[in-house]
């Protein structure tokens, strides 16, 4: 089992793995609250990719992997996947109160 250091090389690792083998590549989360620890690995039973952080911004990094491999899940190993961007709420316009019954 290797951990690997960057976060960027580990993504394009596991991507690469899974489109290598996309039925045999499963991956799992694992997170130990008493140790503030998320392990992230990937493996397709041949090789093993392994993610040790305790970082809480590498939480919005696994859900983005998570978005990614359900993409290539479902549309195929093939799939281009687009980083989608966030934008920001756009404020509503509040509701106007009538004054009564309209006649």
């Amino acid at each position: 089992m290797v951990y690997v250091e960057s976060w960027d090389d580990f993504l394009e690792r596991a991507v690469v793995m899974f489109r290598a083998d996309p039925v045999g590549t499963r991956y799992v989360m694992k997170y130990r609250h008493c140790d503030g620890k998320l392990v992230l690995k990937v493996t397709d039973d041949r090789g093993c990719l392994k993610f040790k952080t305790d970082q809480l911004q590498d939480a919005k990094k696994m859900e983005k992997m998570n978005n990614i491999f359900f993409t290539l899940m479902a549309r195929g190993p093939d799939a281009e996947f687009v980083e989608e961007v966030s934008q920001p709420p756009t404020p509503q316009q509040p509701a106007r109160k009538s004054r009564g019954r309209r006649q």
